[in-house]
């Protein structure tokens, strides 16, 4: 049977009306830093291969991690497992049943990013 109403039909929500929130953008923060930390522990390992290569294929690898996207892969690291870290904890009070509420859970989400910048611009000064 045809549908003939097809083009009265309203669509999904998109950005104009739709509005994020904490817990969403958290969730996503969590994908990409994990994500992340992919890519680093790859740059980690070919390091650690390349030490076991050659000398001359161990400078290459250095030289990258010693360059400032090495840095940087590595400074957005340290944010993303001080990051993982507190949505670990977020969630295993959210697992104890409390928080589930959503001003707590904006609370949380606000605590879980602006702790993992600090934590991490501590690591930073400390090391």
């Amino acid at each position: 049977m045809a549908d003939v109403n097809r083009g009265n039909r309203p669509l999904s929500p998109h950005l104009q009306i739709y509005r994020w929130q904490v817990p969403m953008l958290t969730s996503i923060l969590t994908r990409v830093t994990g994500n992340a930390l992919i890519v680093s522990t790859a740059l980690v390992v070919w390091w650690l291969l390349a030490a076991a290569t050659s000398p001359e294929y161990f400078a290459l690898a250095d030289a990258v991690v010693r360059s400032w996207f090495g840095k940087l892969v590595f400074l957005g690291s340290i944010w993303a497992v001080w990051y993982h870290f507190l949505t670990g904890l977020r969630h295993l009070y959210y697992d104890s049943g409390r928080g589930l509420d959503i001003p707590t859970a904006e609370k949380l989400g606000w605590a879980c990013i602006i702790g993992s910048v600090v934590l991490t611009v501590i690591t930073v000064i400390i090391l």
